[in-house]
């Protein structure tokens, strides 16, 4: 018989890693149709053949557009693991619901179940898949530890890990001027401001309908408020953009060391040497990011970095970022049609609503071709 799952305000101290057998209940996806039972995974050497991983055995809760969620599915899709992905929608606050909640204890997406593992930190989810996923037929983003290699991914590693993504994001939604051909549309800015205001209302009731979540939900309003402070201070997201210049400086002098070692040689070279390793993943999900936000003009489009430029469009061709970010002029696209879809299903419009959403949806496409078309064509 399995335990009870009590939730007390001392399980905020319970480690990330958690047994699914120590739960009575079972996360349910963000999709109502999804079946609230556990995922069953066979007794497997850690390092077999991936022919004998079940598909079912890894399950990932993610957000499309959550960077950390976007490097959990590079690493994933790099190493070619079979994974069940569930979205959790941010814009729709799926991550406020209870049953999430309960899953991580209030923190973000992304969160990874494998056996009976629940791992709901983004550096801890990396290390274990790497760690678990090992054999002949599996990429290695790790190189052998001692090695040059080695010291060097974990030093870039590092340094990307501590850029604040979430301020330069933000930011740049809140202070479109700083930005030169961003993807985000004009009204993010305004819908920003407008989810910020009303996320702190919808986690006061969500903490009188769950007491039982109280400390969780009170730790996410705290965050929330900070955020919203900091991340639309203008003086400070110049303040980090500017720190981000010189993290970018450093990055292309590392990939121009690299020329200067494989002078001669037919390899391809990534920012360790002639393998691509875990920091070409971050790298490259770190410049599709501020490619995206608009800010990539400003930091290697313009012929400043050359090798940086050469690095992002060798990385962009990559089947696993093919696969997980998509064309980079489609990436909104990939949030918003999915989500209108969901939205629907949960709460069908009336005739009219419909027509007007399907209108709408058709409009985005049409516009997008027509884009595209003109972009590539």
């Amino acid at each position: 018989m399995r335990d009870h799952f009590k939730f007390k305000a001392s399980l905020v101290n319970v480690v990330n890693s958690r047994t699914i057998r120590d739960t009575c209940w079972w996360p349910i996806s963000a999709l109502e149709s999804d079946a609230a039972k556990p995922v069953e995974a066979p007794d497997a050497p850690e390092a077999a053949s991936p022919a004998h991983w079940p598909k079912e055995s890894l399950v990932l809760y993610h957000w499309t557009q959550s960077f950390s969620s976007q490097k959990v599915r590079l690493v994933i899709a790099e190493k070619g693991l079979s994974c069940e992905e569930r979205d959790v929608s941010l814009p729709q606050s799926e991550h406020k619901e209870p049953w999430f909640m309960r899953l991580n204890l209030g923190e973000e997406v992304p969160v990874i179940i494998h056996r009976d593992n629940i791992i709901s930190d983004y550096d801890q989810i990396i290390d274990y898949v790497e760690r678990t996923f090992t054999g002949e037929h599996v990429v290695a983003l790790m190189p052998e530890a001692g090695s040059p290699q080695h010291a060097r991914v974990l030093q870039y590693r590092e340094l990307l890990d501590a850029l604040p993504m979430d301020a330069y994001t933000h930011g740049c939604i809140l202070h479109p001027e700083l930005t030169t051909d961003s993807m985000i549309p004009k009204y993010a800015t305004a819908e920003i401001r407008r989810h910020l205001a009303n996320a702190t209302t919808d986690l006061m009731k969500l903490d009188h309908e769950e007491p039982q979540l109280s400390e969780p939900y009170l730790s996410k309003q705290k965050k929330l408020m900070a955020k919203i402070l900091e991340h639309d201070d203008v003086g400070y997201l110049k303040k980090i953009l500017g720190e981000l210049a010189m993290v970018l400086d450093q990055i292309e002098a590392e990939l121009e060391k690299r020329k200067l070692e494989n002078e001669g040689q037919t390899c391809e070279l990534w920012l360790c040497g002639c393998a691509f390793t875990l920091a070409d993943v971050l790298l490259g999900a770190t410049l599709h990011r501020l490619k995206f936000l608009g800010l990539s003009k400003k930091y290697w489009e313009d012929g400043s970095r050359p090798n940086l430029q050469s690095f992002f469009e060798r990385v962009q061709r990559r089947l696993a970022f093919r696969k997980v970010l998509g064309d980079i002029h489609t990436t909104l696209l990939s949030a918003v049609i999915p989500n209108a879809f969901r939205l629907v299903k949960r709460k069908p419009p009336s005739f009219f609503g419909a027509s007007f959403l399907m209108g709408s949806l058709g409009g985005m496409g049409y516009f997008a071709y027509w884009y595209l078309k003109k972009k590539y064509i």
